[in-house]
């Protein structure tokens, strides 16, 4: 396991995330307690420091867990959980973005995780009704009293990121580091806005969702047993599955690492670290030894020729040699553009 800055931070947290949703049974699909604890332990004996949860995740059980499994070295592990989601349906203020809502589920968080602190405390994703400076200060005084070290955002448009995190620079308030987001070979529409974005600010990206819902390890090409979160995966990411089933089988690999890979090997457009997570100990086994290989640069070729992803305006516009030549003249190609 290698190690990444988290954004302009200097935090150091390792090169894959543990996602903890599949902690406890709450749901009717996720791992025991003792299984949950077998796969914590086989990600931070293979290095792994950085843990993802959220408030609601198993209804707080995910919490729970994880504050029982890193309390005998707490300051080793990276803890990150997340505010937003309601955790009362029939009240307003139990859910969303505001101060009220923040400060009653911090506090409810520091008790299920029995811990003083929350490294990386993410908004969850955006609520639509909060104004970005109520958000942007009562998360500047839970970094200020001690509570959280650091903030990201998670699910939310580029553009509400990008205004907060100007806003926080301009009134030296505490900025987002990282932004979590969807993203995998199935779904690349990051791409279009949110992974330059990030870029741009030098924030980091954990993307979740990795696998496209289960549909690139291929368990919606054939009959089986295992759980599936659709009914039916369409028939382009059945077709994408058998792509990647292929390069897997060549490699002598499962599919899912060629689709943590993928994942992995985007960093020329952010710094991006996937989020893994598991429900029984030989998938988690199976999804660290991506970290064994690579995919090649052709493999990488034919996985996103496999799955184009249309930019859409204003990229494929300003991409336009017309509007270039409009732009530039006939200087475009002489010029060597660092930030690219």
């Amino acid at each position: 396991m290698r190690y990444k800055l988290l954004g302009k931070s200097g935090l150091r947290v390792s090169e894959l995330a543990l996602g903890t949703m599949t902690f406890g049974g709450d749901w009717g699909w996720g791992a025991p307690k003792e299984v949950s604890q077998q796969i914590f332990d086989t990600f931070a004996n293979a290095g792994g420091n950085f843990v993802d949860t959220a408030n609601n995740y198993t209804n707080g059980t995910s919490e729970k867990f994880v504050g029982e499994f890193i309390h005998s070295d707490r300051h080793h592990f990276v803890l990150a959980t997340k505010y937003t989601l309601s955790e009362r349906p029939s009240d307003p203020n139990f859910g969303g973005n505001q101060r009220k809502n923040l400060m009653r589920s911090v506090e409810g968080s520091l008790k299920r995780l029995n811990t003083e602190f929350i490294d990386l405390l993410w908004l969850h994703a955006w609520d639509g009704l909060t104004p970005v400076e109520e958000v942007l200060r009562g998360l500047d005084d839970l970094v200020r009293s001690g509570k959280v070290n650091y903030i990201g955002i998670s699910d939310s448009p580029a553009w509400i990121v990008s205004q907060s995190n100007a806003i926080a620079e301009l009134r030296g308030w505490s900025s987002f580091v990282a932004l979590q987001l969807p993203y995998s070979l199935a779904g690349r529409d990051p791409e279009r806005d949110l992974l330059p974005m990030a870029q741009a600010h030098q924030m980091s990206v954990t993307a979740w969702g990795i696998l496209g819902g289960g549909a690139l390890t291929g368990k919606y090409n054939k009959e089986n047993d295992e759980p599936k979160r659709y009914d039916d995966a369409g028939e382009k990411q059945k077709r994408l599955a058998e792509l990647v089933m292929e390069v897997a089988q060549k490699n002598g690999r499962s599919p899912a690492q060629v689709a943590i890979n993928w994942v992995r090997q985007q960093q020329a457009k952010s710094s991006i670290i996937p989020i893994i997570g598991a429900r029984t100990v030989p998938q988690i086994n199976d999804n660290l030894a991506c970290l064994e290989w690579e995919l090649s640069a052709e493999e990488l070729y034919l996985l996103t020729e496999a799955s184009p992803i249309a930019l859409g305006f204003p990229h494929e516009f300003l991409a336009r040699d017309e509007v270039r030549n409009l732009i530039f003249g006939d200087t475009f190609n002489q010029i060597d553009n660092h930030r690219h």
